[in-house]
């Protein structure tokens, strides 16, 4: 058997391309039931209920504010959403925003530094939908992890960070806010200003 060399979390995965030469082999003798036996004894594919899940903009601000606007798989300093979202609106050509964040049309910052709220464990994978599962982690580093394991990523959790030492840009949020009004007029800013305050 093949592996990977796994010396960053101290494990070996299997390479499983030796399974899948195997299976094909059974296959082309006209062996499917042997075939079916070589995929669920060594790799078998775990099937979970979807759950209905829906994280609210408040759950979103709590878990960005418990982890101090850290990105808890790289470390990074993330940005609260609507502070982003107003630098575009006030500077479009030089920070420009894109509905469906369409990369040649976005500002990297919406990936970059734009929280989001991951699983931990995958839903996919049977991974709980609540707090005790859900970290802060930017776009960039929530599409890279997608349903794979920290694991599988050779990734670790980082420490949660401090509203004291990095508030995502939350008294700006407000100060911004205080001298323009009508930025609440925007239904995405709107809805994060009501989510930080209930």
């Amino acid at each position: 058997m093949h592996v990977n060399d796994g010396s960053s979390s101290g494990s070996v995965t299997p390479d499983h391309s030796d399974t899948l030469k195997r299976v094909c082999d059974e296959l082309i003798a006209g062996e499917i039931e042997r075939a079916r036996q070589v995929v669920a004894t060594e790799y078998a594919h775990a099937l979970y209920p979807e759950p209905s899940r829906r994280i609210t903009l408040r759950d979103a601000f709590l878990v960005f504010s418990r982890d101090g606007f850290l990105d808890r798989y790289s470390g990074q300093r993330l940005v609260f959403p609507p502070v982003i979202r107003i630098i575009s609106k006030r500077l479009p050509a030089e920070f420009p925003f894109h509905p469906n964040w369409k990369f040649s049309a976005c500002h990297r910052a919406y990936w970059d530094l734009m929280p989001t709220v991951d699983h931990v464990v995958p839903v996919a994978r049977g991974g709980k939908d609540d707090e005790s599962n859900w970290v802060t982690a930017s776009m960039l580093s929530n599409a890279k992890k997608a349903n794979w394991t920290l694991e599988e990523m050779k990734w670790q959790l980082r420490s949660t960070g401090s509203l004291q030492d990095w508030d995502g840009l939350l008294g700006c949020f407000t100060r911004l806010i205080d001298v323009d009004k009508s930025l609440l007029e925007d239904s995405s800013i709107r809805r994060w200003y009501r989510a930080m305050h209930p």
